[in-house]
Formats: structure tokens, sequence, C-alpha cells
């Protein structure tokens, strides 16, 4: 990787303030001064700036609490997106959400600049579960239940995989949803199949990760690495 690119990557400024930086003296490649912006960096080299090592990591993953209002993507005419949160912090990246919330829906969404890994999240076959929390304008019944873990029919004749649904016992009309699709309007058509509608939506987990609690809406953080690898691990 060329010097400049690190630079523009591991301090998030432009490559143009990149290469001024590389030729001011004050950046060093494993120990040895360097003034030139096209100059390679090798792998596990040890770059600093004044004498603090720089890391530049190759993508980026976080974890997003998304309010009300937000729409899930990456730029929007009209509407603030769930990108447009953390952009200040991440001006150089090409970040998109991994997956999608309804402008009304709120919760986990994931934030990644990774294409392989989020197409990994997103495939089908993997059938990785999406954990919600529901609130609804009727009681949950035990014939919804297993009509979830069966699989249910839509308006539309599309017979979709089979869910997991559990009723709150504290709250008739609320309950916890977990589906391995992703199907338009998911949530809200399954459950108007059984004629309730949909007050709040709220995403708990995905795969093997809950949403962290400390996490205040329009609020985000990086991904552990444990995490990372538990995105993929069933629900619990």
């Amino acid at each position: 990787m060329r010097l400049d690119k690190f630079l523009s990557g591991a301090l998030q400024i432009p490559r143009s303030a990149a290469r001024a930086l590389a030729g001011s003296g004050r950046v060093t490649v494993d120990g040895q001064l360097c003034r030139r912006a096209d100059a390679a960096v090798p792998d596990g080299a040890l770059v600093a700036l004044d004498g603090a090592p720089l890391t530049r990591e190759e993508h980026v993953y976080l974890m997003l609490n998304k309010p009300a209002g937000v729409v899930s993507a990456s730029e929007d005419g009209r509407d603030t997106t769930v990108v447009d949160l953390v952009r200040g912090d991440y001006p150089r990246r090409e970040l998109f959400p991994a997956g999608r919330l309804d402008k009304t829906s709120t919760g986990f969404v994931l934030l990644t600049d990774d294409g392989p890994f989020a197409h990994r999240l997103l495939a089908p076959r993997r059938h990785v579960p999406k954990t919600y929390r529901v609130g609804l304008d009727g009681p949950v019944t035990g014939a919804m239940v297993e009509g979830f873990a069966a699989g249910v029919t839509l308006a539309d004749g599309q017979t979709l995989h089979p869910a997991r649904l559990v009723p709150d016992p504290a709250d008739p009309c609320a309950a916890t949803v977990v589906l391995t699709q992703g199907v338009y309007h998911q949530i809200k058509r399954m459950f108007g199949v059984y004629g309730l509608g949909v007050d709040s939506l709220h995403r708990t987990a995905i795969g093997g990760v809950e949403l962290d609690p400390a996490l205040a809406p329009g609020r985000w953080r990086p991904l552990t690495a444990a995490e990372k690898d538990a995105i993929f691990a069933p629900a619990r």
C-alpha cells in the first residue's frame, strides 16, 4: 500500500492532505524517516507520526442503534440516513447498511464497508437470524405462534420460512420474533395475516450479537473481533 493511502485511511484525512503530511518529515516507516507519498508500506510495517504508531483498519464494522425517522441507506435526498449519523467520524469510508430497517423502526443496524462480509450476512442460504421486539395492537395467540413456526403464507400467496414467535408473559400485546429471511415489511405482513397491526418494531440482535444496551438511539460503536464472528452464530 502507498504511504499516502495508508495515512489517509489511518487518520481519516483526504489523500491530498496525506501527501502533504508524508512530505513533512514527521512520518517514519519501521523507524526510518519517509518523505515519499508513493513509498510502498510493507505488510506489518510500523508507521508512526511524530513517534506515535498509526493503525489502519482494512474495513469498518459498526453497531448502530437506529432511531425512528432515520432511513437505512447510504444517501437520501430528503431524510437523514444511518450513514449520516457516523459520517463525521468516518469521512473517507464508503459505508453502507448491511441489511435494512423501515424508517419508523428502531434498533440494531450494522454498518460496514466490507462487501463480501455484508453478502455473507445477507445471503439467503446462510439464514443468519435477526431478532425483534414487537409491539402490537392486539394480543398474541397460540395460533399465531404455531402459524409462525409452520411458515406464514402472506396475502400474495408467498409462504415464508418458519419463524419463532415468543409472546411476552408480562404484556399480551408484545412479543419477540426471530426471522431467518428478509422480505419487504415482513413482520408487519406476517401479523397482518392474523389481523394485527404493528405499533413498534425494534431489532435487538443480529445472529449471536445483541444490541449493546449502553447505546442510546443514534449512537454507535465498532464491533469487537468476537462480535464480528458471533454475527454468524445462531440467535440466543
